[in-house]
């Protein structure tokens, strides 16, 4: 494990070395780092780790972004991702897996009133509809896993939540 400074990540190319598959999660809110720190962490810091990935070695990368995520939205979260995801698959990898779950459901430390209303309601439509709205946190991370270890479906792959929770059981 290394801790690396985001702000110098170019620094920290070594902790990219070596390895055959990266995963990345990173991620943070609006409310949270403001429009701009938005930007800055969930494209930026997102497509400079794979390209000092990439450069490392790594042949497979897994990405987890978002349901709705598209380059051409209107909203500033879905058009974001949408164009960290094409961001990242401009770095070439021999492999791309780009996950792209609807609500995720999990206990946080912060308070998010809001979050967790929807959630509790969510939880609720999970069992009507288990794979429509929401997908655990838990199933995302097997399935990142899964789709590693599993014959790639071309250079590459976009699995939307249903699929996500299908790879998630394996």
């Amino acid at each position: 494990q290394a801790v690396v400074d985001f702000e110098q990540l170019s620094e920290h190319a070594a902790a990219f070395r070596g390895h055959d598959v990266g995963f990345c999660c990173l991620g943070t809110t609006r409310a949270k780092a403001g429009a701009d720190g938005f930007v800055r962490v969930d494209r930026d810091y997102v497509a400079q780790a794979a390209e000092l990935a990439r450069a490392g070695g790594c042949k497979h990368f897994v990405l987890q972004s978002s349901q709705g995520a598209n380059r051409d939205s209107r909203f500033l979260y879905l058009r974001v991702k949408g164009e960290v995801e094409n961001l990242v698959q401009a770095v070439g990898f021999d492999r791309c897996t780009i996950l792209r779950p609807a609500v995720l459901l999990c206990k946080r430390q912060e308070s998010r009133p809001a979050e967790w209303m929807a959630q509790q309601f969510l939880g609720v439509m999970a069992r009507v509809f288990p794979t429509a709205y929401s997908v655990p946190v838990e199933t995302v991370a097997r399935a990142m896993v899964a789709s590693v270890l599993q014959p790639g479906k071309g250079k590459v792959e976009v699995l939307e939540n249903a699929a996500i929770h299908e790879l998630g059981k394996a």
